[in-house]
């Protein structure tokens, strides 16, 4: 057979060839410029049932791969290295791609994606095609023991391992019972009374202060709120819908109506900016996480505009266009620490604190926790039940 000359099927099947042949270099750690290896997989084509053809295809594939290689120098200790931690590198390409294909917030992928570079680390770059449990129950125990971590740190590591072994290293993850677990604390939120409230509220402005209403008057996170859209306002229903909350949970929450007026009179403000912002030629807002690209038409629609936008625009290196950001979640943090020291109050508040004054102020109201829970956005009453204590607590 005429090797420069390969019919465009035969190239296909060689191509395949040598991909199995890399990767059973790769995983037994043979080199593949020794002909000792050649031998050894062509053993293993055989009891995998590969006829006579096919082995002749492939030792044919290899000899004139070896031909070629043969041409470029052996690659030094250092080298060999580089490769090693290139493993490590193609498995993070891998798990960045993983994220984006499930879908996962970006906060997600970042916190994910430290746990991983960490494992790399304690396992000082350990062969990918070596790492197996066993090196996860050390890992997870390590933190508990030497590092100290609370519960849900360890938890949070575990969850990123899960991910990495589950959807990017395709191996089993039962650990059972042999990670020694960090010691898990009985935590009881921070909540606020109404006269605190005020107190916080007096002494904020807008937007931070539309923003903090939000949060107490809806049970709202940070995140939601930030990220919310003109669209998933209903104000004539006194209606917000949130899209892909925490767990890519919809739930729909009743708006006070105190906030209606006002969220009316800010709306027309910020549609005035975006009728600006379209006259000067600007891209509009920045389409939903994981969204398809199909959507970025829609950036330039009102629905589609951020409730709370940022005052400057950010430009996208990849399109050239600028477009406008929701407020960043960093500026609502300093406002309400300011509100909260001038309060002279002596609790540790934060955007959550508002949050968790919701639940605590309507289980005072005796409203059912089924419907506590639904409002929140809990998958397990559980969560929801910690609450009983600081309701008890406010009473």
């Amino acid at each position: 057979m005429d090797k420069q000359n390969l019919e465009r099927e035969e190239q296909v099947e060689w191509f395949k060839w040598l991909r199995y042949y890399l990767d059973f270099c790769n995983k037994y750690h043979h080199s593949t410029r020794n002909p000792e290896t050649e031998v050894l997989y062509l053993q293993k084509l055989s009891s995998k049932g590969q006829s006579e053809a096919q082995q002749q295809q492939a030792s044919g594939c290899i000899t004139l791969f070896r031909e070629v290689a043969q041409r470029f120098p052996a690659q030094g200790k250092e080298q060999a290295q580089a490769l090693a931690l290139t493993d490590w590198g193609h498995c993070l390409v891998a798990f960045e791609e993983m994220i984006r294909y499930r879908q996962c917030a970006k906060s997600t992928g970042k916190t994910y994606r430290g746990w991983i570079l960490q494992f790399q680390e304690f396992l000082k770059s350990k062969h990918v095609d070596q790492v197996d449990a066993d090196d996860a129950v050390a890992f997870l125990t390590w933190l508990a023991t030497h590092r100290r971590v609370v519960s849900t740190t360890q938890n949070q590591a575990f969850n990123a391992l899960l991910f990495l072994y589950r959807h990017v290293l395709k191996r089993p993850y039962d650990l059972g019972d042999k990670v020694k677990r960090a010691r898990r604390t009985r935590y009881v939120p921070v909540v606020l009374s109404r006269k605190e409230v005020d107190q916080v509220f007096s002494r904020m402005d807008d937007p931070h202060l539309l923003i903090a209403q939000l949060l107490y008057g809806c049970g709202l996170r940070l995140t939601e709120t930030l990220q919310l859209r003109v669209g998933q306002l209903n104000l004539s229903h006194r209606m917000v819908t949130i899209h892909r909350g925490k767990g890519r949970k919809d739930r729909a929450l009743p708006l006070p109506g105190c906030l209606i007026e006002k969220l009316e009179v800010h709306l027309k403000s910020v549609r005035a900016q975006f009728e600006q912002d379209l006259e000067a030629g600007f891209g509009g807002s920045f389409a939903p996480e994981g969204s398809p690209a199909k959507w970025e038409s829609r950036c330039t629609q009102w629905p589609w505009q951020f409730v709370f936008p940022a005052k400057t625009l950010t430009l996208v290196p990849e399109s050239g266009k600028r477009k406008r950001y929701h407020v960043h979640g960093s500026h609502f943090r300093k406002s309400l620490r300011h509100a909260v020291w001038k309060s002279g109050i002596s609790k540790k508040v934060g955007a959550h604190t508002l949050r968790h004054s919701f639940a605590s102020h309507l289980l005072l109201a005796n409203y059912d926790i089924r419907t506590i829970q639904e409002m929140m956005g809990h998958s397990d009453v559980k969560t929801t039940m910690i609450y009983t204590q600081t309701g008890m607590a406010l009473r």
